[in-house]
């Protein structure tokens, strides 16, 4: 398993408070794998879900870590986002 997908995991079951997340969110991780957040928390996995987020290794780790807004690597086009718009905004304010 990889180290990224790790500590993602870490991060978001503790932004979450180790509760879930309303609906369903999938960070798609270019060539590393994917983590679901849903009402059971987060979890390494690449099942369906409303909105699929997708960007390389780099984006996510500056997302994850609070360097880079959700919006902004959206706008510049760093992260794509399929499914589920307003999902995708609830999600950003659990990570800001």
């Amino acid at each position: 398993m990889s180290e990224l997908l790790d500590q993602a995991l870490a991060g978001l079951n503790e932004k979450l408070g180790g509760g879930g997340f309303d609906g369903s969110a999938k960070f798609a991780i270019a060539d590393v794998g994917a983590i679901v957040l849903d009402s059971d928390g987060a979890r390494i996995s690449d099942d369906e879900a409303d909105v699929t987020m997708t960007a390389d290794a780099d984006t996510f780790t500056q997302i994850f870590s609070g360097e880079l807004n959700p919006t902004g690597a959206f706008m510049s086009g760093k992260l794509t986002i399929d499914g589920d718009m307003g999902i995708a905004m609830k999600l950003a304010s659990v990570l800001a």
